[in-house]
Formats: structure tokens, sequence, C-alpha cells
């Protein structure tokens, strides 16, 4: 039986980790040359390298923990990339729990594969630089940001058995979506509903400027948290190689914690038909931008830590090579001959790491065409159309009759069809839809002016 807690498995989830990592650089920059069998010439370099680089190691680090959380507690769980513009992790995750290559047959598990995932990355004809719909598990576009709680949160309603483990860029929090989206968590029931992991991905910078909520103080930003309903776990490091092993022992901590919570409060509601409102547990992990990337570059600035990690950290290309032995010192640094075998295959205990089957959360069914998708079962429009014998005979209201017509599809739907709408759908004259559905809230309901209000209902009204 695998010991997940012990020494010897965290140090192959930190060879994962240097794996994902390896693979990420290796997309932003190479075109030839993967594994660095020969010295790199301009021709294995892109012409001009495209994407970002500055969250990719820590949401990384978070996806291998999710691998073994998954496979230790058996979870129904995806990955929601909220961070702009870093397509590499998805990828390269995918790649190496085999999903990517059952999709794409052609980026093999092999030195000739490798280098096509390489080259594809931001490359004409190739794939997006973000986490883009061809991504596997992909159901949130990377970049497109403020809405990766809002897209996690909708895709656990009805789906009591899934966790949807959204990762969010601290930028992107600044985003008015996202500040709001922290609200979701007064809509999710604890009963009927899956969960949200909310992971917030603290590493103190924006494209070129510091973050708000990185500048908070170690006091203020738990009470922020914890004022919206959440329960803050803080993982912390400093980016010293040195540093490695504890924090992946306080991860690996933190992350049980996490489920011990999520799972506590499942079945407590769920035993008692207790649809209180929960605190439901978030992670922190601050960690430098551009984590384990160069240092510094040839004129001494600082890249890792700094805003100048976001993108492309240093300046290698096709055309300007005198940066190269830092793309070669840094691609090394993660110790390609301990991650692939000669011919470009993944070493196993690396692979082993992943999830296996639908357990992947690449393939994840909920984000590859929804969990055992079923057409709606629809009543025919014209029942509900106003019968209208000579013009100004009735006086009607469009949304009055529209209204009819949802209620009758949630009544025939049972928990598969809900409405949403921005606090419009009483005075936008949806009726009949409330009067049935009920809109979910997990806040108390106290007043008589609380109207078709209830834990459970069909339609979020915010």
């Amino acid at each position: 039986m695998t010991n997940f807690d012990s020494d010897e498995y965290l140090q192959k989830v930190n060879r994962y980790w240097n794996a994902a990592n390896y693979l990420s650089v290796g997309q932003l920059f190479l075109r030839d040359n993967p594994l660095l069998k020969r010295d790199l010439v301009a021709d294995d370099v892109k012409i001009k390298p495209i994407g970002h680089w500055g969250t990719i190691a820590s949401q990384n680090f978070m996806y291998a923990h999710l691998n073994r959380i998954i496979k230790k507690y058996d979870l129904n769980m995806f990955y929601i990339e909220g961070s702009g513009h870093g397509g590499q992790v998805m990828v390269s995750n995918s790649y190496l729990d085999g999903s990517y290559s059952e999709i794409y047959p052609k980026i093999a598990q092999n030195e000739t594969g490798l280098q096509r995932l390489f080259k594809q990355f931001s490359f004409p004809g190739g794939v997006a630089s973000h986490a883009a719909p061809e991504t596997p598990g992909s159901m949130h576009e990377g970049g497109e940001l403020g809405y990766s709680i809002a897209h996690g949160t909708g895709a656990i309603l009805d789906n009591p058995d899934v966790i949807a483990a959204v990762e969010i860029g601290d930028g992107e929090a600044e985003t008015g979506p996202l500040a709001a989206s922290w609200f979701s968590n007064k809509f999710i029931n604890p009963i009927h509903d899956g969960a949200i992991l909310p992971m917030l991905n603290l590493n103190g910078f924006k494209i070129s400027n510091p973050t708000i909520l990185s500048r908070m103080s170690d006091a203020d930003l738990p009470k922020y948290f914890e004022g919206m309903g959440w329960k803050p776990h803080f993982v912390e490091t400093d980016g010293n190689p040195a540093d490695y092993a504890r924090v992946h022992k306080a991860m690996a901590k933190t992350m049980d914690e996490i489920v011990s919570e999520i799972k506590h409060i499942q079945k407590h509601a769920r035993e008692n038909n207790d649809d209180t409102l929960p605190q439901w547990p978030m992670l922190v992990l601050r960690s430098p931008k551009g984590w384990t990337g160069p240092k510094f570059d040839l004129d001494g600035n600082p890249i890792a830590g700094s805003f100048r990690a976001h993108q492309v950290p240093i300046p290698v290309s096709a055309g300007q090579m005198d940066h190269k032995d830092l793309l070669v010192n840094w691609l090394k640094s993660y110790h390609p001959e301990e991650l692939f075998n000669n011919n470009g295959s993944i070493k196993a205990e690396i692979k082993a790491i992943a999830p296996e089957g639908n357990h992947r959360m690449a393939m994840n069914p909920i984000v590859n065409g929804g969990i055992d998708p079923k057409k709606l079962a629809m009543p025919d429009p014209a029942d509900f159309a106003l019968k209208i014998n000579k013009p100004g005979d009735k006086e009607a209201q469009d949304t009055e009759v529209l209204s009819n017509f949802y209620t009758e599809i949630m009544k025939r739907n049972g928990n598969s069809f809900r409405a949403f709408g921005p606090d419009e759908t009483k005075s936008n004259k949806f009726f009949s839809m409330l009067d049935y559905g009920k809109r979910q809230w997990e806040e108390p309901i106290k007043s008589p002016n609380d109207e078709n209000m209830a834990p459970e209902g069909r339609v979020i009204d915010s």
C-alpha cells in the first residue's frame, strides 16, 4: 500500500514537479533538441518565444499536490486555471499523465513527441499560450481574467461528489468579477452540491506592478477571507531550493487538512440534513513569482521574485543567443536525466504520481463534455404561445410567458436545469419560475420580505 505521507513519496512528488516545470520551460522556448542531448543552437530555439512564466511553477506545485490527494482520498476533482496565459500548466500535466498523447497521438510519449509538444506551443499552426478549449481538462479559458471561481461553482452545482480546484492569480483577484466571486460560497448547498477549493496563487506581482493582496499585512489578509466566509490555509516559501522538502511536507499536510474539512462539512450536512452555510476551506500559496526560474539576468536585475518573471523572463530567441547559458542552466536545474528515459519517454516513477483513467484531472468527465450528459426533457414551446385572436385582444408580458416555459423545464428535469440572473428575475417578471424554483440562498432567511428563497433552489439570483 502506498504511503502518501512518506518522505520517499514526497520526493517523487518533487520529481514530478520538476518534470512539469521542465516541460513548461521547454514549451516556452524550444522547438528542437528537447532533452538537450547536444549543444543548444539558434535553430533549436523559437524565433520569438511568446507566453508567460510567472505563475507556472507554483501552479505545477499545486497540480502535483492535487494529484496526491486525488490518489490518497479517491477524489473526483478537476482543475481550473485562473491566472492569465499560463497554458503550459495544463498541457504539461496532461502530457505527464498520458492523456495529452491519448487525445493527440502525434504528441507521443517519446523524444519526437516531446519535440512536437515544445514546438507547437504559442507557435503558428500550434496551440494557444493559454488554457484553450482544445487543452485536455480545460473548461475555462486562461487570460479572460476574473471568472474562475464562478465557472468552478457552476460546475459543482447539483454534482455533490465533485470538487473544483480553482487556481486564482493574485492579479486576477483584483478584477471585479473575481472579487465578487468570493460570494459564491453563499450559494453552494453542502447537501446537494459539490465543493470548490479556491487556491490563491500569491506571488506578489502583476505584469509590472505589485498586487494588493500580497502587500496586505499577515494580520489583515486572513481577516479579509474570513470576513468573506472562507477559512484560509497558508503555505509559504521563499523559493530557496533548500526549502523544497519542507514546503512539500507543509503542502501535503495542509491539503490533507483541507480535504478533511470538506469531507466533514459534507458528511455533517448530509447525515443531519443540515444545509446551514458552512465555512469552506481555501488555500493561500505564497511563493516568489517565477519560482524555480533564473534569479538574475545578465545585467544583474532580479527576475525570480519580481515582475520581470511575468512573461518571457530572459531574452533568448533564435536571433538572440547571448543569454543561452541562462536557459540551459535553467532547464538542467530540473535534472531531466532523472525525469526522462533516453528515448524521451517519462520515467515510470514520475508517471505513477498522476492518477489513472477518469481520475486524471485532464480526463475528468465534467470538463470533457459533462458527467453523463443527457438532453433536457423539453416541452413544446407552442404549448406556451400566447393565443391572440385579434390585435389588441390581450395584454401580456413576453417574460411572463417565457417564465412559464422555463418553469415547465424545471419541473421536467429535476436537478438538471437552473436559471441565473443579476437580481432582475422578479423585476423582469419571471414570477412562475421563482414561485416554483425558489432562489438558492445559504445565508439566513429572516424576514417575510425574503421572498421565494430556500437553501435548495433552481434560481441563482445575485
